[in-house]
């Protein structure tokens, strides 16, 4: 019988280890749905928050934020488990790339559609993500090209910390770091070569 003592224990409500996440991968890839929800509930309420910032205003009011990010979670984590489970380090770079994905096509969608003028369920479209606010709209994309150059461990760093918001007890865990501490110093050695790749392609 599968070890569930993390989805139920003291530790419920902190983001999954990497070896928590492997061994939920291992299971959805057999078909466990079970493993498949327990995986959605540690990740999906930061996926959510921080997509609410992204989505723009049209489509918000067609679709909810959180059921766009949960459908678009749901197909990607099935996706990942048949790829290579010792990839979990890539699982947030990879889940925040789909809805991304989908955002992107939304946006395209509400260029071509007239504005709605009722109140959707998600935040108001003011409301923006810790790194546009503090980036700013035209500096995101060079953000997202610096970060897809970082190592799967410097970009779990990066966005677990600014995207996702993990205090650094919780990124520790997400990390699979032995301490707050090591994470900080993960995040400020994360930061500095996320500049560097910035600093590289504004060059060009």
């Amino acid at each position: 019988m599968a070890d569930d003592s993390f989805m139920d224990g003291p530790d419920a409500d902190f983001p999954p280890s990497p070896q928590e996440t492997a061994v939920l991968l291992q299971r959805i890839r057999s078909g466990d749905d079970i493993a498949l929800n327990a995986l959605l509930v540690k990740i999906l309420p930061r996926l959510r928050r921080w997509a609410h910032g992204r989505l723009p205003n049209a489509p918000r009011v067609v679709l909810d934020t959180g059921d766009i990010v949960q459908t678009v979670a749901t197909k990607a984590l099935k996706q990942l488990a048949r790829l290579d489970v010792q990839q979990h380090g890539s699982v947030a770079f990879y889940l925040r790339q789909a809805v991304l994905n989908e955002i992107t096509s939304q946006r395209r969608g509400a260029t071509t559609k007239p504005r709605e003028t009722t109140v959707g369920k998600s935040l108001g479209a003011d409301e923006t993500s810790p790194i546009d606010r503090v980036l700013g709209a035209e500096r995101v994309s060079l953000y997202e090209d610096a970060l897809s150059r970082l190592t799967n461990a410097d970009r779990d760093a990066i966005i677990g910390r600014f995207e996702l918001a993990y205090g650094y007890e919780e990124l520790a865990r997400y990390l699979g770091t032995p301490s707050a501490a090591t994470a900080r110093v993960a995040v400020h050695r994360a930061v500095k070569r996320l500049a560097h790749q910035a600093a590289a392609l504004s060059a060009i």
